[in-house]
């Protein structure tokens, strides 16, 4: 099931695509169209109103971002095109930096190193453990050499 918010806005959607030239639906995929329909809230309500814009009037967020999509994959022109594309890649950089700022990606800055001197210093300094071991330990090794070489 889709989410509510969405299932509005392709009702928003489907709604404003009713009033725009049959030319200009013509060039929308019969598959965008087909998953709007789908996916579609039927007991949302939505009146749309030519003679105003997209902001005069309570259309979601959701769907100005799919009829800006529409606009951009169907209706505009190459310059319009670039020019959206162009906007939407600097956007995402700007997004991009802002969390690389926010959220410091570098964990490796602030570590510090041992230099190679000091690791051999602490190396010298450390003495060999001797191990000892106990007599019930000698004696079952010696056990078990005697029956591993027969």
């Amino acid at each position: 099931m889709v989410d509510i918010q969405y299932a509005n806005a392709y009702t928003e959607v489907l709604e404003i695509l009713k009033n725009i030239s049959q030319e200009d639906y013509n060039k929308v995929s019969k598959e965008k169209i087909y998953l709007f329909e789908h996916n579609a809230n039927k007991e949302y309500i939505f009146n749309y109103d030519p003679s105003k814009t997209l902001q005069e009037q309570n259309v979601s967020k959701i769907a100005r971002t799919i009829i800006a999509i529409l606009f951009r994959d169907y209706w505009a022109t190459d310059e319009q095109r670039n020019k959206i594309k162009t906007f939407q890649n600097n956007k995402r950089q700007q997004i991009e930096e802002e969390n690389r700022t926010k959220y410091n990606t570098d964990i490796f800055k602030n570590k510090t190193y041992i230099d190679s001197e000091s690791k051999f210093e602490q190396t010298e300094n450390m003495q060999l453990v001797q191990y000892k071991e106990n007599i019930f330990k000698k004696i079952l090794s010696k056990i078990k050499n005697i029956f591993s070489r027969k």
